[in-house]
């Protein structure tokens, strides 16, 4: 962090109250074209049809025309590429890709924001914040769970998060640090900015655009005054027990020791979303029983295995470790495993006649993307059979181009040792949630 940030983060961390009047002119030529550098390389164009490759051949002239057009009010922001990706129950998630140049912008403006912002937000939130991680956050909830005493756990998903943000609402929230007029007017151009889809401009009145630069920082200064602050400050010292949160973007549990607690703050969460727009998917939002006791709760009750909960991708198991103590046990979640063996069968058959070894680096390209994020102890089982059932994906499509002749096992071993593929590790230690198993 340059010498100006540090500063700015001094002065937000010294008052929690101060609003920063002028912090455009750190908009430097410098921090653009830091911002550019820090680009992904093989980012989709936007509408201009630019690509880092195209404007990386005369990046600094680029820069400089660009910082030009900032400094003199002249720059414009680009509608966005409207794309869809798939989601896990067949819907598509709609994706905003900002042009190019706007990238640059929001990615020097994102850092400049996040020098105040990073002194507010509460240590509850994980996602899309610098030094901080997805498995840190499940680290943290592993420690609430076994250390805390939690024994009920409200799991909730937010419709639509990043369509249905207020946009008022929000700017209202950035002002109460940033009362720049040139930043702020950046900000209120990118939120408004319409949409490009197959070839109609479209232009909503919610929403940030879920791919723009700035969405995520947007989406959690959103969330961090709807939800973090006021459970922090408002609701927990209410309760008759204690409770906790973990929030990663639009994802996050919440934590009670009694039931009573639980219940309260699920019937005014309704309401206090629903006065910002949002609104819990009334079938991904539950209250369940977990903890120490949940599994002896259930068997008295005649309910047999206890409930579980999903988070970022985990399906979180209640468990007893060697020594007899709780313990949370994690595997995938059932659709995320499918839809990445769909995956990559759907890849397999796609270039069943591709070389073995492009094959074989492909496919390990694949694994070194699941291993690094699922590897945690106690999943090591399901990274077994996520690794057995892509060699069966393998080798039914290598099977399905020899033209009738069989390809067997045997053979298929003998290919193994000539093309290994990466065998599963776990990537992350024990962090002392409980005992390992």
């Amino acid at each position: 962090m340059s010498t100006e940030l540090d500063r700015i983060a001094e002065l937000a961390r010294e008052d929690g109250q101060r609003q920063f009047l002028s912090i455009a002119h750190l908009l430097t030529p410098e921090a653009l074209h830091r911002a550019f550098k820090a680009l992904r390389k093989d980012a989709s164009a936007g509408v201009d049809g630019v690509t880092y490759a195209e404007s990386a051949a005369n990046a600094e002239e680029n820069v400089r025309k660009l910082y030009e057009r900032l400094k003199g009010k002249r720059y414009r922001a680009q509608p966005l590429r409207r794309t869809y990706m798939p989601k896990e129950n067949g819907e598509q998630r709609p994706i905003s890709i900002p042009a190019l140049e706007d990238k640059v912008v929001q990615k020097a403006t994102m850092e400049l924001l996040n020098a105040i912002y990073e002194q507010d937000f509460l240590p509850c939130s994980y996602g899309f914040r610098p030094g901080r991680s997805a498995q840190q956050a499940l680290d943290e909830v592993g420690r609430i769970i076994c250390r805390k005493g939690t024994s009920y756990v409200l799991e909730a998903d937010i419709r639509g998060y990043f369509d249905a943000i207020v946009r008022e609402p929000l700017l209202e929230m950035v002002e109460r640090r940033v009362r720049d007029g040139s930043l702020l007017r950046l900000i209120r151009t990118w939120v408004n900015v319409g949409v490009i889809d197959d070839g109609r401009l479209l232009v909503s009145e919610t929403g940030t655009g879920q791919g723009q630069i700035i969405s995520p920082l947007l989406a959690n200064i959103y969330l961090h005054y709807v939800l973090d602050e006021w459970f922090e400050q408002e609701v927990k010292p209410r309760l008759r027990g204690r409770a906790y949160e973990v929030r990663y973007c639009d994802d996050f549990i919440l934590c009670f020791q009694y039931r009573e607690d639980a219940q309260r703050v699920l019937r005014v969460l309704h309401q206090r979303f629903a006065r910002y727009g949002l609104e819990l998917h009334p079938e991904k939002t539950r209250l369940i029983e977990f903890g120490r006791t949940a599994a002896a709760n259930a068997r008295r009750r005649g309910e047999g295995k206890p409930a579980t909960f999903d988070f970022l991708g985990f399906t979180h198991i209640g468990a007893r470790s060697r020594r007899g103590r709780f313990t949370i046990h994690v595997r995938p979640m059932r659709k995320r495993r499918r839809r990445g063996l769909k995956g990559i069968s759907a890849w397999c058959e796609r270039h069943r006649h591709d070389p073995v070894s492009e094959q074989c680096g492909a496919l390990n390209t694949r694994l070194r993307g699941h291993y690094p994020y699922y590897g945690r102890p106690t999943n090591y089982r399901s990274l077994w059979q996520f690794y057995r059932s892509v060699r069966r994906i393998w080798k039914k499509w290598l099977n399905r181009r020899t033209r009738g002749k069989t390809f067997t096992w045997t053979n298929f071993a003998a290919l193994l040792a000539r093309h290994p593929l990466l065998r599963p590790y776990i990537a992350h230690s024990w962090v002392g949630t409980g005992s390992p198993a």
